[in-house]
């Protein structure tokens, strides 16, 4: 086992699978879909002011 050390001395990272990432893509989509990214407090749009259609007639 030291022979295997001494010839390889840096500990090499697992790779991660194109499923690994698609999932995690996935789930990431999700939570932002389904829950939000704290995009919640907007404020409401401006309620329409009543526009003048037709002059009063008085009578």
């Amino acid at each position: 086992m030291r022979s295997h050390i001494r010839r390889n001395p840096r500990p090499r990272a697992k790779k991660m699978s194109g499923w690994t990432i698609a999932g995690i893509c996935a789930a990431v989509w999700l939570w932002g879909h389904f829950i939000g990214f704290g995009e919640t407090d907007t404020a409401p749009p401006p309620a329409p002011a009543p526009a003048v259609s037709a002059p009063a007639v008085a009578r």
